[in-house]
């Protein structure tokens, strides 16, 4: 008889929970490109994806598929070293196995770490702006069928999927590490392609700051799952539609890899400041 989706997480969650003797605080998903963003992590124990019971395989070179338990200034967190996308051939609710593990686990709040290309020309690669709210353009849904009770409701409320609250911590975690952190509205796409100009003059007029290929589904099942939610968008490249300019995978990563480290001190930062 083959396992229900709520099955195969419980059997994850436990498989973890008996190899884990501290109750997390929070748990991270990286971007690409940042998967070893988090510099001041100790690390206490890694489970690769491929020995995680039912748990999708990131296939991207760039996501180093592991989780990770440790501890980030005097706080237990999990992190997930690479995320699963729609991209992929993945299901929205597969992407969302990683939300719905934490969620078993009984961790209370998520952060949600990408690379995004800007569209707001104030930006600047390398730049980091915190994810006020987003606009999802995927056409897909993680909550699509029916409704499992356990998870959450069946139409939750996203008037406000970031907590502004938690915001608020990390604008003060990167002021004491004199960063600068912008805010704005990040648009989710299916992917794999990258925008056209045309599209990209589409996402700035519907009010978009950032675009990237990931998050939304996550963001979605977390407010689902009733969870606090940190977004971060690291803006890897400028999409300037009048003047565009091409950008590869590699591009991206190397950007990712160069400016990880303002992201590592923010959320170290921020981190400490939760009870």
């Amino acid at each position: 008889m083959s396992l229900s989706f709520v099955d195969k997480v419980q059997e994850c969650a436990r498989f973890i929970q008996e190899r884990m003797a501290v109750q997390p605080v929070a748990g991270m998903i990286t971007g690409t490109g940042l998967s070893d963003s988090l510099t001041d992590l100790v690390v206490h124990q890694v489970f690769p994806y491929a020995g995680l019971p039912h748990f999708p395989q990131a296939t991207v070179d760039s996501h180093k598929g592991c989780l990770v338990q440790g501890s980030l200034n005097g706080r237990d967190i999990l992190v997930f070293q690479g995320r699963i996308h729609l991209y992929e051939g993945y299901s929205p609710q597969l992407v969302t196995f990683p939300v719905r593990l934490l969620q078993a686990l009984g961790v209370p709040m998520l952060i949600l770490t990408n690379a995004a290309g800007g569209i707001n020309l104030d930006f600047n690669a390398g730049d980091i702006m915190l994810i006020r709210d987003h606009i999802n353009l995927t056409g897909k849904n993680p909550l699509v069928g029916p409704n499992e009770d356990s998870f959450g409701l069946r139409f939750p409320d996203m008037t406000r999927v970031y907590d502004p609250d938690l915001g608020r911590g990390a604008v003060e975690a990167a002021a004491q590490e004199h960063i600068q952190l912008h805010s704005g509205i990040y648009a989710g796409l299916l992917g794999p392609s990258l925008e056209t100009p045309a599209e990209t003059r589409f996402l700035k007029t519907i009010g978009a700051d950032a675009v990237g290929l990931s998050t939304v589904m996550e963001a979605i099942a977390g407010v689902h799952a009733g969870m606090k939610i940190l977004g971060l968008s690291l803006i890897t490249n400028i999409n300037d539609p009048d003047t565009p300019e091409q950008t590869t995978l590699e591009a991206v990563v190397e950007t990712a890899a160069k400016a990880s480290e303002k992201l590592n001190r923010i959320i170290t930062g921020f981190v400490g400041q939760l009870g």
